[in-house]
């Protein structure tokens, strides 16, 4: 059996349980949630959960973030959206979308007197390169400006600014930020700020890169925090798959895919 097909059997089987689709439900609700967060909404004991968990991480459907001493745990929408490449993408997707959105649009209006929160986006890719190598390729200029069109360019030390340049000849900054920690290689996290100039400049989020390594591949996990709306969560969840993709081609194949991935239109993604 193909390596590919043995980790589509385990999403379908996670997928399976109903249990464990009520733990999906609640991440995506809240993301970043504990184990006794998660507990409190569900009949049972903090053991079962853990071995429900179990299987969802061996999945790849939920990852952990360690905060200090807690466990953080992140819906990471990777397999469903691979299930939803090969199996839907390829067939009626336009008419899918609009009966999504209507359907969106109508749970809107039924809970518009409901707060809405916008959760916090996390994914995960696994790369073929070692920490230092992956930690070179988010912290280099040149290096950024190959898979991701800008250049991020900083000392990153605690403290600094970064900046998002364009490589188009303008020099213009599209985001700015400032370093908050750096552990090479393995943790940078930075405030990201995709509004600099406006009148009203709003709070920025915060990206956390965390680098782990095992043996010859590392996983990488990107976490976007504080995020101030759904149109940026939906942009983010857009343009990381696909900034990540190119990082992923260009360390483990030495060069960037052959189409920028952020260019293909809805119809194609």
């Amino acid at each position: 059996m193909k390596p590919e097909a043995t980790q589509m059997d385990l999403v379908f089987k996670a997928l399976a349980d109903p249990t464990r689709r009520l733990l999906l439900d609640r991440l995506r609700q809240h993301n970043g949630q504990t184990l006794r967060e998660l507990c409190e909404h569900l009949n049972m004991a903090r053991q079962s959960a853990t071995q429900h968990l179990d299987i969802l991480e061996r999945a790849h459907l939920v990852t952990v973030v360690r905060r200090g001493r807690e466990r953080l745990h992140y819906l990471n929408p990777v397999p469903i959206h691979e299930i939803e490449q090969r199996w839907i993408s390829g067939f009626d997707r336009p008419r899918l979308d609009a009966i999504t959105a209507i359907k969106n649009q109508a749970e809107e209006y039924a809970m518009s007197d409901e707060p809405t929160t916008v959760p916090t986006y996390v994914y995960v890719t696994y790369i073929r390169a070692n920490a230092d190598q992956v930690w070179k390729a988010l912290t280099d200029a040149d290096l950024t400006a190959r898979y991701w069109g800008h250049a991020n360019v900083s000392d990153w030390q605690p403290g600094s600014t970064w900046e998002h340049r364009r490589t188009d000849g303008s020099g213009a900054v599209d985001v700015v930020g400032h370093v908050i920690e750096t552990e090479p290689p393995t943790r940078l996290v930075i405030t990201f700020e995709d509004s600099p100039d406006t009148e009203t400049p709003r709070e920025p989020s915060v990206v956390t890169f965390l680098v782990e390594p095992h043996q010859d591949i590392v996983r990488l996990t990107v976490t976007h925090e504080n995020l101030a709306n759904q149109a940026m969560f939906d942009g983010v969840s857009h343009g990381w798959p696909a900034v990540l993709a190119n990082l992923k081609s260009l360390l483990e194949t030495g060069d960037i895919l052959p189409q920028a991935p952020w260019e293909m239109n809805p119809a194609h993604t």
